[in-house]
């Protein structure tokens, strides 16, 4: 189990608490200076890419393991929302048995996100009990 990672429900006899784990895999920032932000993110924090950055869109690691990830999305300015229309950062939970955790999550007060996915998606966007979108990510190895 990496150090991010934990178990949820406060006890044994919590009747939401499962033996599924989640964990932070990757803290998303939307962001219109996508090249100067990979770069201060890089110098910033010693992470690297963990694939070469391709349309928009890179995954900066931390290199000792210890660390979640930061995502790194751009978008353009024009299509930018205003501040509180939609997130410009939010959490991807890292799960290995994806459709069990979002049931467990649904169970705890989170909502579904209505969206169109499509068939490469390895995503589900929920929403906490605050209205904050986050995505839960399956990851065969993750947690």
């Amino acid at each position: 189990m990496t150090g991010y990672a934990r178990r949820m429900g406060t006890g044994p006899s919590d009747a939401r608490a499962s033996q599924q784990m989640v964990g932070v895999g990757s803290i998303v920032v939307r962001c219109v200076r996508f090249d100067e932000l990979v770069a201060f993110w890089q110098a910033t924090l010693g992470y690297v890419p963990r694939e070469p950055p391709s349309d928009g869109w890179v995954v900066l690691t931390d290199p000792t393991g210890a660390g979640p990830n930061i995502s790194l999305d751009r978008v353009d300015e024009d299509r930018l929302p205003p501040l509180g229309e939609l997130s410009r950062v939010h959490l991807d939970l890292y799960t290995s048995d994806q459709p069990a955790e979002v049931e467990r999550l649904l169970g705890l007060g989170a909502t579904r996100y209505d969206r169109d996915y499509g068939p490469d998606d390895d995503f589900v966007v929920l929403v906490d009990p605050d209205g904050n979108r986050f995505c839960v990510v399956a990851k065969p190895n993750a947690a």
